[in-house]
């Protein structure tokens, strides 16, 4: 699950909306809303995050943490390390090689590490 999509979910639950009617309503289909919650489809379009967040009725500063989570949502990410350190380059094939296996606490210290 991507942080935009478990976002999404939680939002929908709290109003009470089906994922098929919240689909139906934004002419767009229950199988590639269900994939955005769970992350089995990458970023959603600028236009389809706004169209959420009309929809779930977020405005202002829910509304910008919706279209940050998006951007911060792509399930298969590709890192290019040409032009920097071997380290760097250590650093990505580790964690690219590691990740699935990190607990939760160590992902979390690792977050907040990258956002000194």
């Amino acid at each position: 699950m991507t942080p935009f999509g478990a976002r999404v979910r939680a939002l929908r639950d709290a109003k009470g909306i089906q994922l098929r009617k919240m689909a139906a309503d934004l002419h767009i289909s229950a199988a590639y809303l269900s994939a955005l919650e769970h992350g089995h489809r990458g970023r959603p379009a600028p236009g389809l995050v706004m169209q959420i967040c009309g929809y779930l009725g977020c405005i202002w500063d829910e509304a910008e943490e919706l279209k940050a989570l998006a951007e911060l949502s792509h399930p298969k990410v590709t890192l290019d390390t040409s032009g920097l350190s071997p380290v760097h380059t250590e650093l990505a094939n580790r964690l690219g090689q590691t990740i699935r296996d990190l607990p939760e606490e160590t992902v979390v210290r690792l977050l907040k590490v990258l956002g000194e």
